[in-house]
């Protein structure tokens, strides 16, 4: 474990990036290789834990802003993380790594419910603990529901997975100028306005100075590399780290 920089970290997906190139659902080639790039690091002893957001399912804001009652909407989301979830956890499994679905919202014949100690015991076991239908409340993203669990489960690190190299101060895929940041503190993320995760979620995340890396998931073996402390990625943290 020396050669890694962090023990125990929390990854965080987006429904979008299980989409691979296509414009709906789940793309089984970016579940292989995730699941061989958890894997990998799973194997060396690195506590994982997956926190996967629903959008290329249904997204609740989106619903919501078409008529749609938003908690209505925003629960349905939460469902459309578990659907996510569960496929996450078989392509994992076919990888033979141990794992645990845990839901905010009770489903028992599919789920764990989320319960922090038993979590907790789950990581310690070296299981790889995907949680599932957010914080279980509606007004709140995954992203905030990745801020809150790592926290909870003692996490060194948040693993934001994205489809760029890192924090840029532009789109990089419609402006070829866009200068990629190697560090940030977070109230420059906050002050920007930044697309790295929600401001609640950036807020948590400064208040208990837990560093998020930013990097892109593409690459096959940027979750290792990033884990031994190469240069990939963004990383978001204090001024002072």
């Amino acid at each position: 474990m020396a050669e890694y920089r962090f023990r125990r970290v929390l990854l965080k997906l987006s429904g979008e990036a299980l989409m691979g190139e296509a414009r709906y659902g789940i793309d089984p080639a970016v579940l292989e290789s995730l699941s061989r790039q958890i894997r990998t690091v799973n194997a060396a002893g690195v506590q994982v834990s997956i926190v996967v957001g629903g959008g290329n399912i249904f997204r609740g804001l989106a619903a919501a802003s078409s008529g749609m009652d938003r908690a209505q909407a925003d629960y349905m989301g939460m469902l459309a993380t578990v659907m996510n979830s569960l496929a996450l956890q078989d392509a994992l499994e076919r990888h033979s790594v141990f794992t645990r679905v845990m839901s905010a919202i009770e489903m028992q014949a599919v789920a764990e419910p989320y319960i922090r100690r038993r979590a907790i015991r789950h990581i310690e076991k070296g299981r790889v603990v995907i949680f599932a239908a957010g914080t279980g409340n509606p007004y709140f993203t995954t992203d905030t529901t990745a801020a809150l669990r790592a926290l909870e489960i003692g996490a060194e690190c948040i693993m934001k997975a994205t489809k760029v190299d890192g924090v840029f101060d532009a789109d990089p895929v419609t402006n070829p100028d866009a200068v990629k940041f190697d560090e940030l503190p977070y109230i420059e993320v906050l002050n920007r306005g930044l697309k790295v995760m929600d401001n609640t979620a950036i807020s948590l995340c400064m208040d208990n100075n837990l560093p998020i890396l930013v990097f892109n998931m593409e690459t096959e073996g940027n979750i290792e590399r990033a884990l031994m402390g190469e240069s990939v990625g963004t990383i978001v943290r204090g001024d002072h780290a």
